[in-house]
């Protein structure tokens, strides 16, 4: 056993010393694992010149310093060698994503990681994400996890981490005031960089999210419309009014043609509105938010997206509708209605398995179609006399994986990208797969209208996107940006209203208004108060100004 005991020691004696394992750690986290981050960087300081590489390399300094000084506190004992594993694992696949898909990670984005399912998450864990892995963390982390590493007395160990944990906050805080006018100039200019520091970004993110979760989660909901009277019920289910609002996602506004767009991606909505039907589109709606756990619960919010807030819990729309006698049911075909349907009938419909319309793991939006009058019928009788609101959540544009989202018989725009990897597509394979999902969205958009309009009863038809969508304008894909810097595709939705002629005379409008409102300025905001105003609700909450239909009434 002896000369084991003397070959351990020698090794440990030839190996690394814990500090200077953690500079290393430290200076690989802020440089490798910071590639968006520097290139950020360098792109703003390019007209800087020379300047500008010797202040990237100084806040890159920085980074590795600010590292050290917490790893030397923290990475000890047993903590070393899975701390340095998931820190790598973590900023390679968030410089990853950042890089391909030109995001930031903030709290919203944290919010998407946390409310996607697993469908969702599969299509985005692309070959390349597979190799950004392993080359940014399973290589290094195989090299951390076996580097041999020289043991120290504990009181001189802790004094040593102590000194350079000082020392390295000393030389952050130096290299940072010698450069702070370009930083605070840089910081102006683009506050987005804040999002790209890895890992500091997660940590931030996660712990944001997760405190509002918890808050959230922790209080009631706060009752609204308490002083609203139920609504009286019509003689017969016939005669009572059905509202059918679709949730779309991630449909952008400046790709439909209702819009101005060029390619004709709502051939069977525009032929509707030829033909004469009261289809009203409001183009380039501004939404609430820039993801779906934003967007949804806003949208069906008393106080739209100025007056929000996701940290507090409070009925919404659906709750509203339910306190006045309206019978309501939410049809889901994508991951969850975000909270909102928590108190309602609800039905997801992405796991059938209907040969044609789903696979077991995904549906196309049709399937909503196909569920929607059982989901009617399923609602008491003695509600649906007062009347009926169906909420169908599509999974519309969803992407990356957008040629996913289409039928054979909608793909009208080819080649298209067939890869959720759309940095390995060029632009206009891209916008095709993208417009298809548009095409197929106005088909569906199409057969409930048609179905609606057999009806004799009153009905309407809303249709508004959640968010907009980034297809590669500066770098950005997806979507989920903050709401300050993200740009117009997305935040700018499309919206649509249809009105049969029962609904029209029911609520009073005047004859030729409805064409009149497609120059009104929309917003999600408008949602909560126009649909409550189309069941003739009236309460403090309602407000008559944020009703799309209020300037049309002749009796309201």
């Amino acid at each position: 056993m002896q000369p084991r005991a003397t070959g351990t020691w020698e090794r440990q004696r030839r190996g690394w010393s814990v500090l200077g394992a953690l500079v290393v750690l430290a200076a690989g986290l802020a440089t490798l694992g910071n590639g968006p981050l520097w290139l950020a960087v360098l792109k703003a300081q390019a007209a800087a010149g020379v300047r500008g590489w010797v202040v990237a390399l100084a806040w890159m300094a920085a980074l590795t310093a600010v590292n050290v000084a917490w790893l030397a506190l923290l990475a000890v004992g047993p903590l070393r060698r899975p701390l340095g594993v998931a820190l790598l694992i973590l900023c390679a696949a968030s410089s990853y994503f950042m890089f391909a898909y030109g995001i930031v990670i903030d709290a919203s984005m944290a919010a998407n990681v946390f409310n996607t399912d697993w469908r969702e998450t599969r299509e985005l864990l692309t070959p390349g994400w597979v190799v950004a892995l392993l080359v940014g963390a399973v290589l290094p982390g195989w090299w951390w996890w076996r580097l041999p590493v020289r043991s120290l007395p504990w009181r001189q160990a802790a004094l040593g981490r102590a000194v350079v944990a000082l020392a390295a906050l000393l030389l952050a805080t130096g290299l940072l005031w010698l450069t702070f006018q370009d930083l605070a100039a840089l910081m102006r200019n683009d506050r987005s960089l804040r999002f790209l520091i890895n890992p500091y970004n997660s940590f931030y993110a996660t712990l944001h999210h997760s405190m509002g979760q918890r808050a959230w989660a922790d209080e009631p909901p706060q009752p609204i419309g308490l002083d609203a009277q139920p609504l009286p019920p019509a003689p017969d289910e016939a005669q009572a009014p059905l509202v059918v609002l679709v949730v779309g996602e991630t449909a952008r506004a400046a790709n439909v043609a209702l819009g101005g767009y060029p390619r004709d991606t709502t051939p069977r909505l525009r032929a509707l509105q030829a033909a004469g039907q009261p289809l009203v589109y409001f183009d380039r709606t501004q939404a609430c938010g820039t993801n779906t756990q934003t967007s949804v619960p806003c949208l069906f919010a008393p106080q739209g997206g100025q007056g929000w807030d996701p940290a507090r819990r409070q009925e919404n729309l659906l709750d509203l509708l339910q306190r006045v006698g309206v019978a309501v049911t939410w049809l889901d075909n994508q991951s969850g209605c975000k909270g909102v349907c928590a108190r309602v009938p609800t039905r997801q419909t992405d796991r059938l398995e209907v040969p044609g319309l789903c696979d077991g793991q995904a549906c196309y939006d049709e399937i909503l179609l196909r569920e929607l009058p059982a989901a009617l019928q399923a609602l008491p009788e003695a509600a649906r006399r007062v009347g009926t609101l169906a909420v169908l959540h599509m999974m519309g544009s969803h992407g990356p994986a957008y040629h996913k989202r289409t039928p054979a018989a909608f793909k009208r725009f080819l080649p298209e990208c067939t890869t959720a990897q759309l940095q390995a597509c060029d632009g206009p394979s891209i916008v095709n797969a993208y417009d298809n999902t548009i095409v197929y969205t106005d088909h569906v958009l199409a057969e409930l209208i048609e179905w609606l309009a057999r009806r004799q009863g009153p009905s309407a038809l809303l249709y508004v996107s959640d968010h907009g969508e980034s297809l590669g304008e500066g770098g950005l894909y997806l979507h989920g940006m903050p709401y300050a810097l993200a740009p117009r595709e997305q935040k700018e939705v499309p919206m649509l209203l249809w009105l049969n002629a029962p609904m029209q005379q029911r609520l009073g409008l005047s004859a030729g208004c409805l064409p009149a409102l497609a120059s009104t300025p929309a917003t999600h905001d408008h949602v909560f108060h126009t649909v409550a105003g189309l069941f003739g609700v009236r309460s403090q909450v309602v407000q008559r100004q944020r009703d799309l239909l209020a300037g049309c009434r002749r009796t309201g």
